[in-house]
Protein backbone atom coordinates (compact mmCIF):
# COMPACT_ATOMS: atom_id res chain seq x y z
CA UNK A 1 0.00 0.00 0.00
CA UNK A 2 3.02 2.27 0.76
CA UNK A 3 4.41 2.08 -2.61
CA UNK A 4 1.47 1.94 -4.22
CA UNK A 5 0.41 5.75 -2.52
CA UNK A 6 4.18 6.56 -3.57
CA UNK A 7 3.18 5.78 -7.05
CA UNK A 8 0.03 8.07 -6.72
CA UNK A 9 1.93 11.25 -4.98
CA UNK A 10 4.53 11.01 -8.20
CA UNK A 11 1.83 10.31 -11.00
CA UNK A 12 -0.08 13.77 -9.46
CA UNK A 13 3.57 15.41 -9.60
CA UNK A 14 4.44 14.80 -12.78
CA UNK A 15 0.06 15.94 -14.46
CA UNK A 16 0.80 18.87 -12.09
CA UNK A 17 4.14 19.38 -14.16
CA UNK A 18 2.87 18.96 -17.18
CA UNK A 19 0.12 21.25 -16.61
CA UNK A 20 2.69 24.28 -15.21
CA UNK A 21 4.44 23.68 -18.63
CA UNK A 22 1.43 23.87 -20.70
CA UNK A 23 0.65 27.30 -18.91
CA UNK A 24 4.19 28.49 -19.31
CA UNK A 25 3.97 27.93 -22.95
CA UNK A 26 0.89 29.48 -23.60
CA UNK A 27 1.62 32.57 -21.34
CA UNK A 28 4.68 33.31 -23.38
CA UNK A 29 3.16 33.20 -26.60
CA UNK A 30 1.02 35.79 -24.91
CA UNK A 31 3.65 37.85 -23.22
CA UNK A 32 5.77 37.68 -27.14
CA UNK A 33 2.66 38.98 -28.81
CA UNK A 34 2.47 42.00 -26.11
CA UNK A 35 5.60 42.96 -26.54
CA UNK A 36 5.40 42.79 -30.37
CA UNK A 37 1.81 45.02 -30.16
CA UNK A 38 3.10 48.27 -30.13
CA UNK A 39 4.90 47.68 -33.51
CA UNK A 40 3.04 46.04 -35.19
CA UNK A 41 3.34 46.38 -38.72
CA UNK A 42 -0.04 45.76 -39.37
CA UNK A 43 -0.67 49.63 -39.14
CA UNK A 44 1.46 50.48 -42.29
CA UNK A 45 -1.14 48.50 -43.90
CA UNK A 46 -3.94 49.72 -42.13
CA UNK A 47 -2.47 53.14 -43.63
CA UNK A 48 -2.10 51.85 -46.80
CA UNK A 49 -5.86 50.86 -46.84
CA UNK A 50 -6.98 53.83 -45.55
CA UNK A 51 -4.74 55.67 -48.52
CA UNK A 52 -6.50 53.16 -51.27
CA UNK A 53 -10.29 54.06 -50.36
CA UNK A 54 -9.99 57.44 -50.57
CA UNK A 55 -7.86 57.25 -53.97
CA UNK A 56 -9.23 57.58 -57.32
CA UNK A 57 -7.97 54.60 -59.42
CA UNK A 58 -9.18 52.00 -62.08
CA UNK A 59 -10.81 52.70 -65.40
CA UNK A 60 -13.51 54.95 -63.58
CA UNK A 61 -11.23 56.94 -61.96
CA UNK A 62 -13.31 57.21 -58.95
CA UNK A 63 -12.62 56.32 -54.94
CA UNK A 64 -14.23 53.57 -52.28
CA UNK A 65 -15.86 56.43 -50.09
CA UNK A 66 -19.51 55.67 -51.78
CA UNK A 67 -18.73 51.65 -51.07
CA UNK A 68 -21.17 50.20 -49.06
CA UNK A 69 -20.19 47.66 -46.09
CA UNK A 70 -23.58 46.87 -44.70
CA UNK A 71 -24.04 50.74 -42.87
CA UNK A 72 -24.23 52.84 -46.02
CA UNK A 73 -22.67 54.24 -48.38
CA UNK A 74 -18.82 55.44 -47.11
CA UNK A 75 -19.34 53.85 -43.64
CA UNK A 76 -16.28 52.10 -42.42
CA UNK A 77 -16.84 52.44 -38.36
CA UNK A 78 -18.98 49.10 -37.26
CA UNK A 79 -19.13 47.36 -40.66
CA UNK A 80 -16.61 44.86 -39.71
CA UNK A 81 -18.29 43.06 -36.86
CA UNK A 82 -21.33 42.63 -38.31
CA UNK A 83 -19.81 41.08 -41.81
CA UNK A 84 -20.52 38.17 -43.09
CA UNK A 85 -23.98 39.59 -44.05
CA UNK A 86 -26.73 39.23 -46.90
CA UNK A 87 -26.30 42.32 -49.31
CA UNK A 88 -29.18 43.41 -51.65
CA UNK A 89 -27.34 44.64 -54.86
CA UNK A 90 -25.11 41.32 -55.26
CA UNK A 91 -28.29 39.17 -53.90
CA UNK A 92 -25.34 37.21 -52.11
CA UNK A 93 -24.39 37.02 -48.12
CA UNK A 94 -20.55 38.78 -48.64
CA UNK A 95 -18.00 39.24 -45.86
CA UNK A 96 -15.35 42.01 -45.76
CA UNK A 97 -13.02 41.17 -49.01
CA UNK A 98 -16.09 39.79 -51.45
CA UNK A 99 -17.42 42.94 -50.72
CA UNK A 100 -14.86 45.16 -50.89
CA UNK A 101 -13.99 43.40 -54.39
CA UNK A 102 -17.49 44.04 -55.59
CA UNK A 103 -17.27 47.73 -54.64
CA UNK A 104 -13.84 48.02 -56.82
CA UNK A 105 -15.52 46.10 -59.71
CA UNK A 106 -18.65 48.94 -59.71
CA UNK A 107 -17.08 51.81 -57.89
CA UNK A 108 -14.08 51.95 -60.10
CA UNK A 109 -14.45 49.68 -62.93
CA UNK A 110 -11.67 47.04 -61.92
CA UNK A 111 -11.82 43.52 -63.14
CA UNK A 112 -13.15 41.94 -60.14
CA UNK A 113 -13.13 38.24 -61.19
CA UNK A 114 -9.32 38.67 -62.01
CA UNK A 115 -8.98 40.13 -58.73
CA UNK A 116 -10.43 37.54 -57.33
CA UNK A 117 -8.01 34.88 -59.39
CA UNK A 118 -4.76 36.89 -58.58
CA UNK A 119 -2.50 35.16 -55.83
CA UNK A 120 -2.31 36.52 -52.07
CA UNK A 121 0.08 38.90 -51.34
CA UNK A 122 0.43 39.91 -55.30
CA UNK A 123 -1.48 42.87 -57.01
CA UNK A 124 -4.93 43.87 -56.46
CA UNK A 125 -4.86 41.06 -53.85
CA UNK A 126 -2.50 42.90 -52.20
CA UNK A 127 -4.55 46.03 -52.18
CA UNK A 128 -7.88 43.90 -51.03
CA UNK A 129 -5.72 42.86 -47.92
CA UNK A 130 -4.49 46.24 -47.05
CA UNK A 131 -8.30 48.01 -47.38
CA UNK A 132 -9.59 44.75 -45.51
CA UNK A 133 -6.65 46.11 -42.67
CA UNK A 134 -8.01 49.58 -42.61
CA UNK A 135 -11.59 48.70 -42.22
CA UNK A 136 -11.23 46.20 -39.41
CA UNK A 137 -8.93 48.49 -37.54
CA UNK A 138 -12.30 50.89 -37.89
CA UNK A 139 -14.42 48.47 -35.84
CA UNK A 140 -11.20 47.71 -33.33
CA UNK A 141 -12.88 47.50 -29.69
CA UNK A 142 -16.67 46.83 -31.15
CA UNK A 143 -18.35 43.97 -30.53
CA UNK A 144 -19.34 40.92 -32.81
CA UNK A 145 -23.31 41.34 -33.66
CA UNK A 146 -23.72 39.38 -37.26
CA UNK A 147 -27.19 39.78 -38.43
CA UNK A 148 -29.01 36.75 -38.99
CA UNK A 149 -33.08 38.07 -39.92
CA UNK A 150 -32.59 37.35 -43.71
CA UNK A 151 -33.09 33.64 -44.89
CA UNK A 152 -29.71 33.64 -47.18
CA UNK A 153 -28.00 34.89 -43.35
CA UNK A 154 -29.39 31.94 -41.85
CA UNK A 155 -28.94 29.94 -44.93
CA UNK A 156 -25.13 30.40 -45.29
CA UNK A 157 -24.88 30.18 -41.09
CA UNK A 158 -25.83 26.17 -41.43
CA UNK A 159 -23.80 26.22 -44.92
CA UNK A 160 -20.74 27.26 -42.45
CA UNK A 161 -21.66 24.56 -40.27
CA UNK A 162 -21.80 21.84 -42.04
CA UNK A 163 -18.72 22.75 -43.61
CA UNK A 164 -16.65 23.41 -40.52
CA UNK A 165 -17.79 19.75 -39.25
CA UNK A 166 -17.07 18.27 -42.71
CA UNK A 167 -14.30 15.51 -43.10
CA UNK A 168 -12.45 14.48 -46.01
CA UNK A 169 -8.80 14.66 -47.42
CA UNK A 170 -6.23 12.18 -46.93
CA UNK A 171 -6.27 12.79 -42.88
CA UNK A 172 -9.69 12.84 -42.63
CA UNK A 173 -9.99 16.20 -40.99
CA UNK A 174 -12.53 18.59 -40.37
CA UNK A 175 -12.05 22.63 -38.71
CA UNK A 176 -13.71 20.81 -35.77
CA UNK A 177 -10.86 18.51 -35.79
CA UNK A 178 -8.47 21.52 -34.52
CA UNK A 179 -11.70 24.23 -33.48
CA UNK A 180 -14.10 21.86 -32.05
CA UNK A 181 -13.16 21.03 -28.58
CA UNK A 182 -11.72 22.96 -25.64
CA UNK A 183 -7.98 22.63 -24.43
CA UNK A 184 -6.47 21.38 -27.49
CA UNK A 185 -3.21 22.62 -28.76
CA UNK A 186 -0.53 21.94 -31.82
CA UNK A 187 2.90 22.41 -30.97
CA UNK A 188 2.76 25.71 -28.69
CA UNK A 189 -0.14 27.18 -29.76
CA UNK A 190 -3.51 26.59 -28.33
CA UNK A 191 -6.18 26.06 -30.83
CA UNK A 192 -9.66 27.77 -29.84
CA UNK A 193 -12.76 25.86 -29.88
CA UNK A 194 -14.75 28.09 -32.18
CA UNK A 195 -18.81 25.61 -32.33
CA UNK A 196 -19.02 28.27 -29.39
CA UNK A 197 -18.01 31.84 -28.33
CA UNK A 198 -14.28 31.56 -27.52
CA UNK A 199 -14.41 34.94 -25.82
CA UNK A 200 -12.95 38.82 -26.53
CA UNK A 201 -9.96 38.74 -29.62
CA UNK A 202 -9.84 35.22 -30.21
CA UNK A 203 -10.71 33.20 -33.59
CA UNK A 204 -12.81 35.16 -35.66
CA UNK A 205 -12.16 38.01 -33.56
CA UNK A 206 -9.16 38.46 -34.30
CA UNK A 207 -8.42 38.31 -38.19
CA UNK A 208 -6.85 40.03 -40.41
CA UNK A 209 -3.51 39.91 -38.52
CA UNK A 210 0.52 40.10 -38.89
CA UNK A 211 2.32 37.19 -39.28
CA UNK A 212 5.70 37.25 -37.78
CA UNK A 213 6.86 34.29 -38.61
CA UNK A 214 6.97 35.16 -42.30
CA UNK A 215 6.35 38.40 -42.26
CA UNK A 216 2.60 38.81 -43.99
CA UNK A 217 -0.33 40.32 -43.39
CA UNK A 218 -3.13 37.67 -43.42
CA UNK A 219 -6.49 38.65 -44.63
CA UNK A 220 -9.62 35.89 -43.46
CA UNK A 221 -10.00 34.90 -46.29
CA UNK A 222 -6.30 33.74 -46.33
CA UNK A 223 -6.75 31.96 -42.95
CA UNK A 224 -9.06 29.71 -44.23
CA UNK A 225 -7.13 28.92 -47.30
CA UNK A 226 -4.06 28.06 -45.06
CA UNK A 227 -6.17 25.73 -42.87
CA UNK A 228 -7.24 24.07 -46.15
CA UNK A 229 -4.06 23.39 -46.84
CA UNK A 230 -3.18 21.88 -43.31
CA UNK A 231 -6.11 19.54 -43.94
CA UNK A 232 -4.63 18.72 -47.50
CA UNK A 233 -7.74 19.77 -48.93
CA UNK A 234 -8.14 21.32 -52.13
CA UNK A 235 -7.63 25.24 -52.11
CA UNK A 236 -10.96 27.29 -52.32
CA UNK A 237 -11.82 29.86 -54.59
CA UNK A 238 -11.53 33.46 -53.23
CA UNK A 239 -14.67 34.78 -51.85
CA UNK A 240 -16.32 31.37 -52.30
CA UNK A 241 -19.35 30.08 -50.40
CA UNK A 242 -17.97 27.68 -48.42
CA UNK A 243 -15.29 30.27 -47.21
CA UNK A 244 -17.96 32.75 -46.54
CA UNK A 245 -20.27 30.63 -44.76
CA UNK A 246 -17.60 29.03 -42.32
CA UNK A 247 -16.82 32.89 -41.64
CA UNK A 248 -20.47 33.50 -41.00
CA UNK A 249 -20.56 29.84 -38.77
CA UNK A 250 -17.64 31.48 -36.48
CA UNK A 251 -19.05 34.90 -36.63
CA UNK A 252 -22.38 34.49 -35.33
CA UNK A 253 -20.92 32.07 -32.75
CA UNK A 254 -18.32 34.92 -31.77
CA UNK A 255 -21.44 37.01 -30.99
CA UNK A 256 -20.42 39.77 -28.08
CA UNK A 257 -16.94 39.09 -28.63
CA UNK A 258 -14.44 41.69 -28.67
CA UNK A 259 -13.20 42.49 -32.02
CA UNK A 260 -8.84 43.33 -31.97
CA UNK A 261 -8.05 43.08 -35.26
CA UNK A 262 -5.95 43.75 -37.19
CA UNK A 263 -3.75 41.69 -34.53
CA UNK A 264 -0.25 40.26 -34.92
CA UNK A 265 0.57 36.63 -34.87
CA UNK A 266 3.84 34.35 -34.18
Amino acid sequence: MRVIAVCALSAIAVVGAGAQAQKSAADGIAEYRKMLEDGNPAELFEAKGEALWKQKRGPKNASLEACDLGKGPGVVKGAFVELPRYFADTKKVQDLESRLVSCMETLQGLNGAEIANTPFGRGEQNNVTALATYVAAASRGMRFNLPQSHAEERRSYEIGKRVFFFRGGPYDFSCASCHGEDSKRIRLQDLPNLTKNPGDGIGFAAWPAYRVSNGQMWSMQLRLNDCYRQQRFPFPGFGSEATIAVSTYMGVNAKGAESIAPSIKR
